[in-house]
């Protein structure tokens, strides 16, 4: 669903079809405003459709909230007491100094707040480990040489949000008394914070195989609304890692949404260097140990907007050929409940084929 002129209102039990093919239709430019693109062939964004989402208690975005129907046991579900709403990215974007503060002074007050349930207390916790990871990244690295993989999923979503609420903090903070010395412990460098915020956020894009629309959609609305200056790459990992690097060279750690259930994330830690015959950078997992339904009581107890294809019923987002619905959410004709209420981390790739 699209916001574009009338307030829209949708139940929270509405359950809904998987798009059909007419919605899988990669588009038609690569260029849009805030992204770069190393591919030869063309595609484009509409920049003036913002995704709407249901089922969310409150937003991050100055935009527009309007009340719907009580969530009932969906929100419960998912560690989560919350009334739903239909949330709309605004029209014009915050400066980026003033979303950070905004979202900052959100998360602060979640986690200051006494949690309503266990799951949002290991949530609490989970976002202040992964803020400190994100403060000593911040510490090691300067703003110019820390890059974000975004693709518009739910992991790496959380992964912008925390890093965010990280950079109004520690720009915020007084370099005397913060920095006594120009090494850490482990030998790296101390950056004191630089005297203004970037006015836009190095971003990398590894677009996968035959994109939905909905993530091409919700990857632009992103770049626009949080201020990221992306360049995407639809080409596999490791060529798209080493041509960003090579087009950015000032570039030397990269912060990454994988979780510890994904593939290839059981022996990971924070800060992981790449492989051998990999390019040569810093790998930042401050979302390493998050379990799905910690994720996404994250993003409904904040009001985080998200890409719509999780209230459809996926839940692991790859391409049209190898996605579709997860299958533990199905309900009668057809339909899927949506991405939040599964709770077992070994059944969120079910709709994958890979």
């Amino acid at each position: 669903m699209y916001r574009t002129s009338k307030c829209m209102y949708l139940s929270v039990r509405q359950w809904r079809r998987p798009l059909d093919a007419s919605h899988h239709s990669p588009p038609t430019f690569r260029h849009f405003q805030g992204c770069t693109t190393a591919s030869r062939t063309s595609s484009s964004f509409n920049l003036t459709r913002y995704i709407v989402h249901p089922h969310q208690p409150s937003t991050l975005c100055s935009g527009m909230v309007m009340p719907g129907t009580p969530a009932g046991d969906a929100g419960e579900r998912n560690g989560t007491d919350v009334a739903a709403s239909t949330v709309v990215h605004p029209t014009a974007p915050l400066p980026l100094a003033q979303l950070c503060a905004q979202i900052h002074g959100k998360l602060a007050a979640f986690l200051n707040a006494d949690p309503k349930t266990e799951r949002l207390r290991a949530v609490q916790a989970q976002s202040r480990i992964s803020l400190g990871v994100i403060e000593e990244a911040l510490r090691r690295y300067s703003p110019e040489e820390l890059s974000i993989s975004y693709n518009g999923g739910k992991d790496c979503l959380v992964l912008l949000i925390l890093y965010l609420s990280a950079l109004h903090s520690y720009h915020a903070r007084p370099v005397d008394g913060l920095h006594t010395s120009n090494k850490t412990n482990n030998h790296h460098q101390h950056h004191p914070p630089p005297a203004r915020l970037p006015t836009r956020l190095n971003s990398v894009y590894i677009v996968t195989q035959h994109p939905f629309q909905a993530v091409e959609d919700f990857v632009a609305s992103s770049v626009e609304y949080y201020h990221l200056s992306m360049t995407r790459y639809a080409k596999p990992m490791k060529e798209g890692f080493a041509d960003y690097l090579r087009e950015h060279p000032k570039i030397r750690a990269i912060f990454v949404g994988t979780r510890r259930t994904d593939p290839h994330g059981g022996e990971l830690v924070h800060f992981d260097p790449t492989d051998r015959g990999w390019p040569d950078f810093m790998r930042i997992h401050p979302v390493i140990d998050w379990h799905y339904a910690e994720i996404w009581a994250f993003i409904r107890e904040l009001g985080i907007t998200y890409c719509e294809l999780y209230d459809m019923g996926y839940t692991s987002l790859g391409g049209t050929t190898d996605t579709q619905p997860n299958p533990a959410l199905g309900v009668g004709s057809g339909g899927f409940r949506p991405a939040y209420e599964l709770l077992q981390d070994e059944e969120e790739r079910l709709g994958r084929n890979r």
